[in-house]
């Protein structure tokens, strides 16, 4: 994790982000539209650590689950794959009072939270997912892998993947790509913000545009 690299996506917008990956990365780096905030929403950026959860009928608890938010590293945002049921929830009080304690930086579930009371009243702990929802995962989820590469959110995610959230949603964004992504949506941000005072100046979107030669 680069801590370097965190502290700059943190001024840095989702959407932006996401439109370095389409222009450097040249595929999709933002998640499906539902995985957004659902309990404790603020701004999230951190490198994954991920689990992969699969339909079961036989009531098993996610012993691996708990391994990685154990043992993945301090400021990591834990990333849940499963088959996107918005009828089961992955993430409850336990898991999240053990990310709180172990330094973890938030959490991006395929799936459903639940719990969101107690979340919310004894942390601050931001979870992004697809649904709130009461049902346990015990005995329709399990957990088979962790620290592999996962799909969520339509997303290829591989550990030490940074992860970036805000009201927009959730951005991936691979390593190999990170610098320049980071670059690019810095200079587009500023290109934007000139933008803005021109509109204001001027009255005019299309002159804007025109003058800065972007939308």
């Amino acid at each position: 994790m680069n801590k370097q690299y965190i502290n700059r996506l943190r001024n840095l917008a989702v959407a932006t982000l996401s439109d370095g990956c389409d222009q450097i990365a040249g595929r999709r780096g933002f998640m499906d539209f539902d995985i957004k905030a659902r309990v404790n929403g603020r701004k999230i950026a951190g490198t994954a650590a991920t689990i992969l959860e699969t339909p079961t009928n036989d009531p098993h608890l996610p012993d691996l689950a708990f391994e990685v938010i154990d043992e993945a590293p301090e400021g990591s945002i834990i990333v849940i794959s499963s088959n996107g049921d918005k009828n089961v929830a992955i993430w409850g009080e336990l898991m999240n009072a053990g990310a709180c304690v172990n330094g973890h930086e938030g959490v991006v579930v395929d799936g459903g939270v639940r719990d969101v009371e107690l979340i919310r009243k004894d942390t601050e702990f931001p979870v992004f997912a697809r649904s709130i929802v009461p049902a346990s995962s015990v005995g329709r989820l399990k957990t088979i892998e962790k620290n592999i590469p996962v799909i969520v959110g339509g997303v290829m995610v591989r550990p030490g993947a940074y992860i970036v959230g805000d009201d927009d949603g959730i951005v991936c964004i691979p390593e190999e790509f990170i610098k320049d992504i980071i670059e690019f949506a810095e200079d587009a941000e500023k290109t934007e913000e000139e933008m803005v005072k021109y509109i204001h100046k001027t009255g005019s979107i299309i002159k804007a545009t025109e003058k800065f030669g972007r939308a």
